[in-house]
């Protein structure tokens, strides 16, 4: 009897064994490359700029002096770009308003010949960092290395205010106008209501920082810069009445080179 119920016993405790899940050592779940844990610390990639309104700027071999004057002898090959797109504003006339420009380069800058027609030119404040926008005022929209994004408070691009005065002017990273006249050489003569500008822009990483000594970049054939142009154009209104550019902005809101520069043009920098 004892026999039979040890029998019984170890046939229960067999049956028992079978039926039990068998233990497994699981591996590490496959993670796909493109899934990003909410905790992970990686960046999101940033959108890429297209190049939109690729331009050719030709080197100059001899750099125009920053005179105001287009006697230049680089200026006579270079293409005349217009300043035709309106960003702000009513429709205008050709006897309020036309413009155009020139661009070259050379190793150490940017230069610009820039040819504004306009019948009435006006700085309504003496303070240079007071709503600088709404006098007439050459604006230059530059970006080093063409990548694109926000920039409005950092220095991923510059947006240059160039005065009548020759001040120039563009947010820091303060949130606040700040001068840079060590950026851009500027010299304009008007003459009737044609204002011939001329600018040496130098280019900056977008490093720049306040705070230390920063050095412009060396320019080079085949490098690519995100770049537009526009005028501030006022009359003798509390703002500006007009705002117009070089490149095509889509969108209703069309002022957006001071925030993004993913609206830029490119400009690519060629030796002939």
């Amino acid at each position: 009897m004892r026999m039979k119920h040890f029998y019984l016993f170890t046939a229960i405790i067999c049956l028992i064994s079978s039926c039990s899940p068998q233990q497994k050592t699981e591996e590490p779940p496959t993670v796909d490359s493109t899934t990003v844990s909410r905790d992970s610390p990686t960046e999101v990639p940033a959108e890429v700029k297209n190049d939109h309104q690729l331009r050719e700027a030709v080197k100059a071999h001899t750099p125009p002096e920053i005179d105001g004057d287009s006697s230049d002898t680089v200026w006579d090959s270079a293409i005349w770009y217009p300043l035709d797109q309106r960003w702000l504003g009513e429709a205008y006339s050709e006897e309020d308003f036309s413009g155009r420009f020139k661009v070259t380069w050379s190793s150490e800058a940017l230069y610009l010949l820039v040819e504004i027609k306009d019948d009435v030119l006006f700085d309504q404040y003496e303070d240079p960092l007071k709503l600088w926008w709404d006098d007439d005022c050459v604006e230059i929209f530059v970006d080093e290395d063409n990548s694109g994004g926000k920039h409005q408070y950092t220095h991923n691009a510059f947006a240059y205010h160039v005065a009548l005065d020759g001040n120039v002017v563009d947010m820091s990273p303060k949130g606040e106008g700040a001068l840079y006249n060590d950026h851009v050489i500027t010299k304009h003569i008007t003459s009737g209501n044609t204002s011939l500008w001329e600018h040496k822009i130098y280019i900056y990483e977008d490093s720049y920082s306040e705070d230390s000594s920063n050095t412009p970049v060396t320019l080079q054939e085949g490098k690519k810069l995100g770049f537009m142009l526009a005028y501030c154009d006022n009359d003798s209104s509390k703002e500006r009445e007009n705002f117009i550019g070089s490149v095509f902005v889509p969108g209703e809101d069309k002022n957006q080179g001071y925030i993004d520069a993913n609206v830029f043009g490119t400009l690519l920098l060629v030796d002939q």
